[in-house]
């Protein structure tokens, strides 16, 4: 993209951000979550997991595209930040920059929660002040895990380690690693939804797009262990590996 026409966009995107009915408003409830962002490096895959106790915390949280990266936001979630961050990590942009564009846009910035994650395993995580504690995050090596509204930062150092530790294909460490943080504590107000999304180029249905595994948990009393039911079930049926 020229020079030109990309300062242009940057531009939009300050006033989108800054002018667009995105305040917080008393009927939209925050997105209390503890969820990770993650790459695997051998196969180029790309991954998100989330758990909420919210329902269909999947339609709120998680943004992906092959070959360029993953978004996440939560508490008060701007989901201008998924489309809006992919677009300038497609651009070259790092995360720890598209981070910094995206909230210093916002005038609600203190409100909200995100984590980024380009399609080379750089990550990077914000907290604004104002979430509701517990909040905060632990970054790593082709990783980002952050939560809000948690029992304590245990739950995403479990979440982490989990992670580093769990062999297998991407989905399997990242449920792992939402069963860890749910182990040590999760959301403390309970739980109610989750999903998982790993994209990958050309292996969604039909090899027509990049949606690999796409699957949710809209309300239901135990979604980390139902979320993994539903995945093995998509596995078996789409056995890629």
């Amino acid at each position: 993209m020229p020079l030109f026409e990309k300062i242009t966009y940057l531009g939009l995107l300050v006033i989108i951000l800054t002018t667009a009915p995105i305040g917080i408003r008393a009927e939209v409830p925050p997105v209390a979550t503890f969820s990770i962002v993650a790459t695997d490096p051998e196969t180029g895959e790309i991954g998100i997991a989330v758990q909420s106790k919210i329902v269909s915390v999947g339609s709120i949280v998680p943004f992906a595209r092959a070959r360029v990266g993953a978004v996440v936001t939560q508490s008060y979630a701007n989901v201008k930040y998924g489309p809006f961050g992919l677009y300038l990590l497609e651009e070259d942009h790092t995360p720890d920059s598209v981070l910094s564009m995206l909230t210093q846009a916002d005038p609600q910035r203190d409100h909200r929660q995100a984590g980024i994650i380009d399609h080379k395993g750089n990550a990077s995580s914000f907290t604004g002040k104002e979430c509701t504690a517990w909040a905060g995050s632990v970054v790593g090596k082709h990783f980002a895990a952050q939560g809000n509204m948690l029992t304590g930062p245990e739950v995403v150092e479990a979440m982490a380690k989990a992670f580093q530790e769990t062999k297998g294909v991407l989905a399997e460490r990242l449920l792992a690693s939402l069963e860890a943080g749910q182990k040590s504590g999760g959301d403390k107000r309970g739980r109610q939804s989750a999903a998982l999304i790993i994209v990958r180029e050309g292996w969604g249905y039909g090899g027509l797009n990049d949606r690999f595994r796409d699957v949710r948990v809209d309300e239901h009393e135990t979604p980390i262990k139902e979320l993994r039911r539903v995945y093995q079930a998509h596995r078996n049926l789409f056995p890629r590996p």
